[in-house]
């Protein structure tokens, strides 16, 4: 039998070895300027076009590299960074594993025009799919202009998995964002199809901040600085008021490096505890140093995930330092018993009697009348709102019975089985409906009761049904939303006084991409320029939303999309509004508006989760009720 094993080629190991080093034009972004930070460049230019998918050009004033070493860089496991294992373990660059640069020209067609200072002429290479195509003198700048063209040219299935120009250029700002911040000795310009998105100068870290992100999160920045045997930290976080359920920015970086750290993120948070709503973040920015002998990044080929030898401590550290800098900047609530005087606190005066609620009992009421034109009087109700010593609730009001809340709505108890519900969907009520109403078959013509002000309990033909409300309305709005994207109508209502939503230029790229999504729904924007937009008009039904935040929530949850699909495009946005407009737990229904809820819910074929999949209702059955009773 033959022998089946085999030595593969180089240009299919590196191809190979592409899969996880490069796997979208932001990858390559990140190798390329991570290459120029370590060639000492202090001026950085990335020219990006149709998203890095056509060309990706990366110029930089570093030291340059001589006619060999430009030959070499593109060989696998070619480095000047490491020497011998040992130096693994102690690194201080960015890129040490030489195979960047051979994996991109695998898949790209690459140009390289550098120079030394020393040298008179520089070097000119040209590789694609791995192969030298041309090398020659030329005459160039100090420095080196790398030139990536048509990636993934040679792997077409690869190349059909990359997204939309705008998705690509998302990841390729924020990997740009995240090497900007930790190096603000360094001037960075970012261009796209030839228009200038970022200038960055050398700068202080919080310029950088305010630089990247916008002057508004100036404001919300507290400065964190402390410096233990184990590590030293520095940087900013949020203010517990500049708290978002979406959108925060969180940064740590580790001598110089982006990482992402699960475990300290859980430290940080920590520190908020009862400061922030649950479910909320705050954005902040930490700088780690430590020794680099106590840290390995070359746990995962992107370098993000980093490992430390004293995780526990650290962690420690960074949760004390961040509850210390909110309390230094009073943004924990104290109460200082140690001050002079008395607190300011009124006390009830010890010589006043307390006077009960004394009822008042109406003489005209006879509680042996059964006659309906008594029952159904207006007064009739007063002279029992009287008599219960409630004169001062409204007749709209609920009643409360051992946790049970009901509202009744100047309808007489004796009929309240009755009441016509003249506005459900017959379809609704039939055995012959469809599989999501054959499973609970409601029953009609009977009352419904609010628990806890978050279920509505109804009874159902196969038992008890608990609804959550809040869940039900968002259902119920998601539809709605979905509609009016299809058919790109909705009310929209002018507003008095236009407010100023500011967008950084992560967030424009991708409302640019879904402003007519935006429109369709009710909003009117004006591009004020500069990011700015007003909002002259807002849909109706909002009122009480904070509309500024909504946008922001539109923009992210369009960018977090993994799909290139208009369609999801249009659920995002649906939901997010949907999650904003939705009535809260706590508030109070009547009996007609809990009869509406629970009709529009099953007036739509999935009606038993949210479109992000959460339970709406479940049923109790009768012989599960009985089963408590034996």
């Amino acid at each position: 039998m033959d022998d089946i094993i085999h030595v593969l080629p180089d240009s299919v190991a590196n191809q190979i070895a592409a899969g996880e080093v490069v796997q979208r034009p932001s990858s390559v972004v990140k190798e390329m300027v991570e290459n120029s930070i370590d060639a000492g460049a202090q001026n950085i230019q990335i020219l990006i076009v149709d998203g890095g998918k056509t060309n990706i050009q990366i110029i930089d004033d570093g030291k340059g590299m001589s006619e060999t070493d430009a030959r070499l860089s593109f060989d696998r496991h070619a480095t000047s960074k490491i020497n011998k294992a040992e130096d693994l373990f102690n690194l201080s660059t960015m890129g040490f594993r030489g195979e960047a640069l051979a994996s991109i020209a695998a898949v790209a067609q690459v140009e390289l025009k550098t120079r030394r200072e020393e040298d008179e002429l520089g070097t000119f290479v040209c590789i694609s799919g791995s192969k030298i195509e041309r090398q020659e003198l030329v005459a160039c700048p100090v420095g080196s202009n790398f030139s990536v063209q048509n990636l993934f040219f040679n792997i077409p299935a690869r190349r059909r998995f990359l997204k939309s120009n705008q998705t690509e250029l998302t990841n390729v700002v924020s990997e740009f964002q995240r090497i900007a911040l930790v190096h603000p000795d360094i001037s960075f310009t970012l261009y796209n199809n030839g228009v200038e998105m970022y200038k960055l100068p050398k700068t202080s870290v919080r310029q950088r901040i305010v630089d990247v992100f916008g002057k508004k999160i100036n404001a919300d920045l507290l400065p964190l600085e402390v410096e233990t045997s184990l590590v030293r930290m520095s940087g900013f976080v949020g203010k517990p008021e500049s708290s978002k359920k979406k959108g925060s920015h969180q940064y740590f970086f580790v001598n110089g490096r982006y990482m992402r750290h699960p475990y300290f993120h859980s430290a940080v948070m920590k520190s908020y505890e009862n400061l922030i709503p649950v479910g909320d973040h705050v954005s902040y920015f930490i700088y780690f140093s430590v020794d680099p002998s106590s840290i390995d990044v070359n746990v995962h080929p992107t370098k993000t995930e980093i490992k430390f030898d004293n995780e526990q401590p650290i962690w420690q550290v960074l949760a004390a330092a961040v509850k210390e800098t909110l309390g230094r900047f009073s943004n924990v609530p104290l109460i200082d018993f140690d001050v002079e005087g008395k607190p300011d606190i009124p006390v009830m005066g010890m010589t006043r009697a307390t006077i009960p609620n004394q009822p008042r009992v109406s003489s005209s009421y006879n509680p042996f009348d059964n006659s309906s034109s008594y029952k159904s009087s207006s007064k009739g109700w007063d002279s029992l709102y009287e008599i219960a010593g409630t004169t001062n609730m409204g007749k709209s009001e609920a009643f409360h019975i051992d946790g049970v809340q009901a509202s009744f709505d100047d309808v007489p108890i004796s009929d309240v089985s009755s009441c016509e519900q003249t506005h459900l969907q017959p379809s609704l009520w039939n055995e012959s409906d469809d599989e999501n109403n054959e499973s609970f078959n409601l029953e009609t013509h009977v009352p419904r009761f609010q628990f806890q002000g978050r279920f509505i309990i109804t009874p159902s033909k196969q038992g008890v049904m608990v609804v959550d409300q809040r869940r039900a309305h968002i259902r119920i709005l998601f539809e709605q939303n979905m509609r009016c994207l299809k058919s790109h109508r909705r009310p929209s209502q002018k507003v008095l006084f236009p407010e100023i939503v500011q967008f950084d230029r992560m967030e424009l790229i991708v409302l640019e991409d879904i402003i007519d999504d935006i429109s369709s729904l009710g909003f009117e924007l004006t591009n004020l320029g500069g990011g700015s937009y007003s909002i002259n008009g807002t849909p109706t039904g909002i009122e009480g939303v904070n509309v500024e935040r909504l946008l922001h929530d539109f923009v992210i949850s369009a960018k977090e999309k993994t799909k290139d699909m208009k369609s999801e495009c249009h659920e995002a946005l649906a939901l997010t509004m949907a999650k904003s407009s939705a009535i809260v737990y706590g508030q109070v229904l009547t009996s007609v508006e809990m009869d509406r809820l629970i009709d529009d819910l099953f007036s739509f074929e999935q009606s038993a989760r949210t479109p992000d999949g959460k339970i709406i209702y479940s049923v109790v059955e009768t012989k599960t009720l009985e089963s408590f009773f034996i």
